[in-house]
Formats: structure tokens, sequence, C-alpha cells
């Protein structure tokens, strides 16, 4: 375990700088720093899924007023724009959700609401259901986007998009903004995806077979061995190794 620490600990340090964003390795993270604003960062984050430089070509369109706008000039911006699951419509609607959001006092707002009695589940279940009430648009390209409350750990995706966008907001160092105060760094649970789960498995980091909500919290808690205040600082190195292949 002292090796394998030694090595992640390497890793982060090598890629805790500004350059390791860049077109050559495209992450979602490099246009949400364009603005340092936690709306346009949620966008960011919420359209992360594909490929990273499918992602990162589709953030790149999106102005970054978009939020301020009224529902006839986005319909006038974003007319025929889409990706993926979800449609121009969808796409339009999720702008007009974040333009009320902000409105209404804004994501961090929301989190802190349901994060101050039930910790950080609490908080994202909070912030997705007030995404919801918002708006009552609904289509199965809208509510991928935005997922589901967490009703139960045990039958609950990994969420990562989302728990990278809290990673994104509470943690501040070169590549994470830190817009967010008040809310544990420790409290914080890894943004699995494929690439991560697959390295810590090979790492020993992780024994559940499935990628879900309770492996996300289950290799969160072994990287506390590593740092108890701090575990998702190995998140990126880790998301870094599967996708650059090192091991």
């Amino acid at each position: 375990m002292k090796n394998l620490k030694a090595y992640l600990d390497e890793q982060v340090a090598a890629r805790n700088h500004r350059d390791e964003l860049c077109e050559a390795r495209p992450d979602p993270l490099m246009i949400a720093r364009r603005t340092m604003d936690q709306h346009h960062a949620l966008t960011c984050a919420l359209f992360a899924y594909g490929s990273a430089k499918a992602i990162v070509a589709f953030l790149a369109t999106l102005e970054e007023d978009l939020v301020d706008l009224a529902e006839s000039d986005l319909r006038f911006k974003l007319e025929g724009k889409y990706y993926r699951f979800q449609s121009s419509e969808d796409i339009i609607q999720w702008f007009c959700t974040l333009g009320r959001l902000k409105a209404s006092g804004g994501a961090e707002k929301a989190f802190k609401d349901g994060y101050s009695s039930d910790g950080l589940i609490g908080g994202v279940s909070t912030l997705i259901t007030s995404l919801y009430d918002l708006n009552p648009y609904r289509s199965k390209g809208y509510e991928f986007l935005i997922g589901k409350p967490i009703v139960s750990i045990t039958k609950a995706s990994a969420m990562k998009r989302w728990m990278m966008y809290l990673r994104w907001m509470v943690r501040k160092n070169e590549l994470d903004m830190g817009l967010w105060s008040g809310v544990s760094m420790s409290d914080l649970i890894m943004p699995l995806d494929t690439h991560t789960f697959n390295v810590s498995h090979r790492l020993g980091l992780l024994t559940r077979s499935v990628c879900d909500m309770r492996s996300a919290i289950e290799l969160t808690e072994r990287l506390k061995k590593f740092d108890p205040h701090d575990p998702l600082k190995y998140d990126f190195a880790l998301y870094r190794i599967g996708q650059e292949k090192l091991l």
C-alpha cells in the first residue's frame, strides 16, 4: 500500500497544473474554467458523457451568457443544436431551468439546503429536485441530463457527472475551481466512470464488480486511508491513468 500511495501521490503532483487541460488531452473542465461560474460549470459537468473530444467540442459551441437569456432568445440561439441524447428542445429547456435556478438563489444554495441536514447525498438530491421543480418540461433526454434524486444508496448509479461537478466546486487547486465554501472535501464521493472503475480494480483499490454508488463510496473510503481530508485529490490522476492506458 505504501508503494501504491507513493505512485498515486506522484501522479497527482505531476498532473496538478493548468497544462494538463489542453486540446491534446481534452477535458470538460477546460471549458468550465473559462468563466469560473458555478452554473456554466454545471452545464459542462452534466453534458460530460461520451468521448472527451466530443464533449469539449460541443461545450465550446455554447455561448457563456445562455443562462441569462429569455426563452425566445434561447430558441433563436440554440435552434438545431443537439448533443447525443439531448434534442434542441431539451437543450433550450435546460437553459430555461438553469436560468430559473440562478434567479432562485443558485446551485450552491440549493445544494446546501440539503447538505446541511442530510450530507452530500442529501445535497445532490435536493439540487436535482429543485431543477425538476423549476420546470415542468420532461423528456428522456432532459431527464437523462439531470439524473434522478438518490432515494437509496443501494440502488443508485455512481452519479459520476454530479460527483465530478461537486469536486470542481469544492476543491481548489490548479485544476478544480473551488467556487463554493462550507462543504468539506472529506465528504466528497469519487466520480466513478469506466476508466476510474477499471484502474481502481487493477490497483486493488476496489472489489465490487458493479460501477454504482456503493462502489464509488467504497473507493472513496479506500482513498481516505491515503488522505482522510482530501480523498478526491486522486480522482483526476486515476482517470488519466486509465485514459492514457498507463497500466
